[in-house]
């Protein structure tokens, strides 16, 4: 589920971001031959193109046919893009004429340079043209982040209103951190906001931590930097509030469901085991397997028990509570629509620079462990169908790729900008050979980094630490 979500997020970020490319190509009058979703190696699923007054469509095809050639159209009809859907789901491309990028090579640039190509284009408008992609994602993602904003607002939990405390992932715990805590301040500098805290934590290179433990201030010293902790091991989340598992809905074929559970039910206790939080319960549950489990739960507020034979995964099929709003007393925020517009640029804007700046982790003797690659995005979300989840996740995905294109790597968009820029200030075109040769290294490298980003997955896969 969490691939298949992840899919849908991903051609989203793929069709706006070629998209971009595509509307200042059209703008300034430069074919486009082919616009491509997904990758199309050997064959694709679909492709369209526009001629003769009417749409023509192939289905499955490896090899499209002579008379869809541009040398074969009128004149009208070769500007017209040949649309297609490819098979294999890592990305997608915009061929636009007379650009060097990864869908030619050398001989494509041979040809006398013609009046609707790129390269005959001014150089202000090929920027924009390359820049465009990169622009209509961070777009996207203010816009997204707005929408959300408008619609569902925006929840700030005060770190002290999770009365359970949190759950730490083993760096804060080896650093002293105990599951039940509540993070009070660092350095000195109290906390109140759970986001907020987050950052800090991992950004701010804090020296020590103030943690309210039952009645207790406890303070603790950090034995090393939380940001190269982070680089190789890779947690999803540092810590989580700890909340009372609350039924929320149920799982297709539930077990729970079927032994009488309801909606709404908190379940507090298994075999008389007392399970104060939903992480507690889940992870006492998974003992039981194949084993028969009373669970104590608390209904309409009446203690009530339902003795259930778990199956081998140990799992009653139950999604619990996870809207803070519902679980805590949070900080909720509605905003008009008008108020939403400026908020989500604000919040894009900050989650482009916390994420620049968490990219210090590459820089550490850690930094290429903690590169990740499909699994690690495809782990951001859920493991069922959120909205929510969905628009924050694919708003964030989309600042990631609007900052990694704008990277001056050749065969990225800020590479082919860098060039650009270098003809306006040099004045003079680099040559097209040249062109290639960077396009060929640039694609190594990214390859390269492919490679080791989805290899690290695998590794953490088998070695347990990513789940």
């Amino acid at each position: 589920m969490k691939a298949l979500i992840f899919l849908i997020s991903l051609s989203l970020l793929v069709v706006t971001h070629e998209l971009g490319h595509l509307f200042f190509a059209k703008l300034f009058h430069t074919r486009v031959n082919r616009f491509y979703v997904f990758f199309n190696w050997k064959f694709s699923i679909l492709k369209a193109k526009k001629f003769n007054g009417k749409w023509h469509f192939l289905f499955f095809n490896s090899k499209t046919p002579e008379s869809w050639d541009e040398k074969n159209l009128s004149p009208e009809d070769q500007n017209n893009t040949l649309w297609g859907l490819g098979w294999l789901p890592l990305g997608g491309y915009c061929d636009i004429a007379g650009m060097v990028d990864e869908t030619k090579d050398a001989s494509d640039m041979a040809s006398t340079p013609q009046p609707w190509e790129y390269r005959t284009k001014p150089r202000w408008q090929r920027l924009f043209i390359l820049s465009g992609g990169v622009l209509v994602n961070f777009v996207s993602a203010l816009i997204i982040y707005g929408a959300i904003f408008s619609h569902w607002g925006k929840d700030e939990l005060p770190l002290r209103n999770a009365r359970l405390g949190y759950a730490y992932h083993e760096i804060l715990k080896d650093q002293g951190f105990q599951d039940g805590d509540i993070l009070y301040a660092l350095d000195g500098v109290e906390q109140y906001d759970f986001s907020e805290a987050m950052k800090s934590l991992v950004l701010n290179k804090p020296k020590t931590a103030t943690l309210l433990r039952g009645d207790s201030l406890v303070e603790i010293t950090f034995r090393e930097d939380i940001l190269a902790q982070v680089a190789k091991k890779n947690p999803k989340r540092l810590m989580t509030p700890l909340f009372p598992f609350v039924v929320k809905e149920f799982a297709p074929g539930s077990l729970a469901k079927a032994n009488g559970f309801e909606i709404g039910d908190s379940l507090v206790s298994i075999n008389d085991i007392p399970t104060p939080s939903a992480q507690v319960f889940t992870k006492t549950l998974g003992t039981f397997a194949d084993d028969s489990a009373k669970i104590g739960l608390y209904r309409n507020g009446e203690l009530m028990a339902i003795t259930v034979k778990l199956g081998g995964d140990g799992k009653l099929g139950i999604y619990a509570q996870n809207d803070m709003s519902k679980l805590f007393k949070v900080n909720h925020i509605d905003y008009t629509l008008w108020e939403a517009i400026p908020a989500g640029i604000s919040y894009g804007w900050e989650t482009l620079t916390t994420y620049v700046a968490s990219l210090g982790v590459l820089f550490t003797k850690d930094g290429v462990n903690s590169l990740g690659g499909f699994i690690s995005m495809a782990n951001l979300f859920p493991d069922h169908w959120e909205w929510r989840a969905f628009w924050d996740i694919t708003a964030l995905l989309a600042v990631v790729l609007a900052f990694m294109n704008i990277i001056p790597i050749p065969g990225l968009d800020g590479g082919h900008i860098v060039i650009t820029l270098w003809e306006m200030i040099t004045r003079r075109p680099v040559n097209e050979k040249v062109l290639n040769v960077i396009q060929y290294i640039g694609l190594s490298l990214l390859i390269l980094l492919m490679v080791v980003a989805n290899g690290n997955d695998l590794i953490k896969v088998f070695t347990g630490v990513m789940r």
